[in-house]
Formats: structure tokens, sequence, C-alpha cells
């Protein structure tokens, strides 16, 4: 009864729109104390400066790797104490969604899922450096996509028109 139901109304669950999260896993880390032991000894409070980027590629006609990218630098006056690089990336299914949805689930959606992942990694490559846990701010992932966009769109044209 259902299936004829469905026949009707025409909701094909095949053709309904699905996001997945196929795998999470870490891509690439990179843990550098170049001065240790003799790091451990500063007393002043290292300086943290943390740079983020997000980048996906399309796998297969449904799958698509999208990789998050931290870079967590500690520096006492211009000395490097400690330096994490991660990519931590995922593979998402996606299927039948609509062409204008698929940028933004790219990347507002899954660095939203990678980034709390990443946060645990960075703060457990620190601590087992031999330091403090690096405790990474949440990030509006949306209002970035915005920020990024709209600055895109208010960038001028590297063509001139002839």
């Amino acid at each position: 009864m259902s299936e004829t139901h469905s026949a009707l109304s025409g909701n094909d669950p095949s053709q309904a729109p699905m996001f997945t999260i196929e795998k999470l896993y870490v891509k690439d880390l990179s843990v550098e104390v170049p001065r240790a032991p003799d790091c451990f000894l500063e007393t002043q409070a290292p300086n943290i400066q943390v740079e983020m980027g997000t980048a996906a590629r399309k796998l297969d006609a449904a799958h698509y790797e999208v990789a998050l990218t931290l870079s967590v630098k500690a520096s006492v006056e211009e000395r490097a104490i400690f330096l994490i690089e991660l990519t931590y990336g995922g593979v998402f299914q996606v299927r039948n969604v609509p062409e204008s949805d698929v940028e933004p689930l790219l990347f507002v959606a899954c660095p939203s899922i990678l980034y709390p992942y990443a946060r645990e990694v960075i703060s457990d490559a620190s601590t087992r450096a031999g330091f403090q846990p690096v405790l990474l701010a949440p990030v509006n992932f949306e209002a970035l996509y915005l920020q990024q966009k709209q600055q895109a769109q208010q960038a001028p044209s590297t063509t001139t028109p002839q």
C-alpha cells in the first residue's frame, strides 16, 4: 500500500536529496618542536597564531572529499615554540541535491562536521608534544563562507574590457 501511495504522489525515495558522511580521517599531521628541550624552560606564555583553510574536490558522481587545513604556531618573541599542521578530511556522499546547494554544503556543512574532530587532534597533539592543550575557538563556517562570497563579488575584474 505504501508503495502505491509513493508512486501516486510522485515521491520516489531514490530521488530524495541525500547527504551522508562516508569517512572522517587525519590526512596529514605534523608536529614540530624546533627548540626542544630549551623551549620548555620559557616562562612567558606563547603567542598562538592559527590559520585555517578548506578545500573540496569531487571524487565521483556522488562523492566529495572535503579537507580542513589548520596551522597552529606558538612563539615567544619571534622564537618558535611549536608548529602543528593538520589536514583533516572527510568523504561525503551527496546525491540529488540541487547544484546551487552543493557549494554551501561542501564549504559550510562539511567543515562544520570536520572542525570538532580537528580541534581534538590539535589539542591532543599539543599535549603530546609536552605543552598545554591548545583549545581552538568555535568557528562559524556559514559566516566565513558568506564573507568570502561577498569579497569575491566585490573584487574588481582581472580582465579589462576592450
